[in-house]
């Protein structure tokens, strides 16, 4: 087993951006994020120009040409090497774990500009055309969704059968701020991050409303070690969501809602998530929090493996017409599959969440069954009649999906699993599509009711006659610390948490 030691920069050391440029950074006057910044996605080295599109995977320089280090390609070949080359430092313009690691594992050729080898866009009309059209994720080819997929599929089977030892300054603690036995414990976890020589390396992050808790005691922790006051800052919504490139590692302390809520906060980039369960269940949360010391010890000490969970990028397209226009001799399939074609657009971009269980379409507060269109890319797969239709990934396989009778699916499956809810038919059993499909849902305009959608059992929108949700891989997986290699503690917590296989053995003959 080869052990990697990979340092992210972060904005404390000071190699991202020096003090300035944070305090001119756009992100911190805006209110979202920027994507129009210098860091690009390429999947396949022959790709032209006209391929690229936005993401904060790939370093370029001034030029546009991509910052590349080396990757392990031959690690298993070089267990024998010199430390040296098993010491790889991240660029300077990248700190996220996942892409950065994409950047490396992909060979890439020169893009953009200047006197690069790389193929040069011809006008400033075409580029600004290529940039506009990949702006917005959900719009991908098939061809790039699929370049996508594969990318992180195999950085995902890298990840699973190493260790990775990453250089830690900013760590984020997320709890249930309700519950005061786990705010003790959080005071418990900050108060040994920052004690000692240890505390003078970490710079520690709680949620807001712990300041005034008194569970968590800030001026107790304070009297107790001077040092935390300038190493204990506190997070919010809006810094997760704006700045996800502030934290170098994130520890939930909870259940499986916990890491569904660290995954909720950061809808973009995710840092590594060290989950200790502290919930009911446990599907999500490897790591026993009667022995955090020794575990985060280790990991910051030894290096962690980290399995890449797919999560799905969920986007609602609006019908522009008015309910009095709305004929139900209309079909909804002309407008999806002929949309691009039409010289009226048919439908308008909605809301978008990225989500790690599932995303679930039902007939909400109404008394009868709903009435939906399920597609696979240009194909009409069925027409759903039931009480609604659960799209879940891998992870979400132990979720709702089971409880609709859907099958469980081990993490490194790339698959999107789609299982009725109480369908109205006994032909309609449930699916397992490729990650490379886009999945859409789709209320028919000669439906008696409107439907429901929730994500990850939030934010639930109704769907109106003529409206459909698309649904498909996202490119930012959600990169969770794994107690075993391989992804093989999956097996342990199925078995812990349903008793997954076990009966009475049977006798053998006397």
């Amino acid at each position: 087993m080869t052990t990697v030691q990979f340092n992210i920069p972060t904005i404390d050391e000071g190699l991202a951006l020096d003090t300035e440029q944070v305090t001119n950074n756009p992100l911190t006057d805006t209110e979202e994020e920027n994507d129009d910044h210098v860091l690009q996605i390429t999947f396949d080295p022959h790709v032209q120009a006209a391929r690229r599109r936005k993401s904060s995977i790939v370093s370029v320089d001034e030029m546009g040409n991509p910052l590349l280090p080396n990757f392990f390609n031959d690690h298993n070949n070089n267990d024998s090497g010199s430390s040296g080359d098993k010491v790889m430092s991240a660029s300077a313009k990248s700190s996220c774990f996942v892409h950065t690691l994409l950047e490396m594992r992909n060979q890439f050729v020169p893009v953009g500009g200047g006197n690069g080898s790389g193929r040069e866009v011809e006008g400033k009309e075409e580029e600004k055309r290529v940039v506009e059209a990949h702006r917005n994720p959900p719009f991908m080819t098939k061809s790039e969704l699929s370049d996508m997929v594969l990318g992180v599929r195999e950085l995902s089977k890298h990840l699973a059968s190493i260790q990775i030892k990453m250089k830690v300054r900013a760590i984020m603690i997320l709890t249930k701020t309700l519950d005061k036995a786990l705010v003790g414990y959080t005071r418990r976890l900050v108060e040994w991050l920052l004690d000692g020589e240890r505390g003078s390396k970490y710079t520690v992050y709680v949620e807001n409303v712990l300041e005034d808790a008194p569970e968590f005691d800030v001026e107790g922790l304070v009297k107790k070690c001077p040092r935390c006051k300038s190493r204990l800052h506190y997070w919010n919504a809006e810094l997760c969501a704006k700045r996800p490139h502030t934290f170098d590692f994130v520890i939930t302390l909870g259940g499986d809602g916990t890491v569904l809520y660290a995954s909720w906060l950061f809808q973009k980039v995710v840092p590594p998530v060290f989950s200790f369960a502290l919930g009911s269940l446990g599907f999500l949360t490897k790591f026993d929090f009667c022995t955090f010391e020794d575990a985060l010890s280790t990991a910051i000490r030894d290096g962690v493996t980290v399995g890449l969970r797919l999560r799905f990028e969920g986007t609602i397209m609006r019908g522009i017409k008015d309910k009095k226009d709305i004929d139900t001799d209309m079909d909804i399939s002309d407008e999806i599959f002929s949309g691009a074609a039409l010289s009226q657009p048919t439908h308008t971009v909605g809301e978008s969440f990225i989500v790690l269980n599932e995303i679930v379409v039902d007939r909400g507060p109404n008394a009868t069954m709903s009435s939906t269109e399920l597609y696979g890319d240009d194909m009409h797969l069925t027409t759903i009649q039931a009480d609604g239709v659960c799209i879940a990934t891998p992870t979400g396989s132990t979720a709702y999906n089971l409880a609709a009778g859907g099958s469980l699916c081990h993490p490194e499956i790339p698959a999107i699993l789609v299982s009725p809810i109480c369908a109205h038919t006994l032909t309609f059993r449930p699916l397992i599509l490729p990650d490379s499909m886009v999945v859409r849902v789709a209320v028919p305009y000669d439906a008696r009711a409107t439907a429901w959608v929730s994500f990850d059992g939030r934010q639930r929108i109704e769907l109106n006659k003529g409206d459909y949700v698309m649904i498909s891989a996202s490119r930012f997986p959600f990169p969770a610390v794994q107690s075993k290699l391989d992804n093989k503690d999956w097996f342990d917590s199925i078995r812990r948490t349903m008793n997954w296989g076990s009966r009475p053995r049977q006798q053998a003959f006397s």
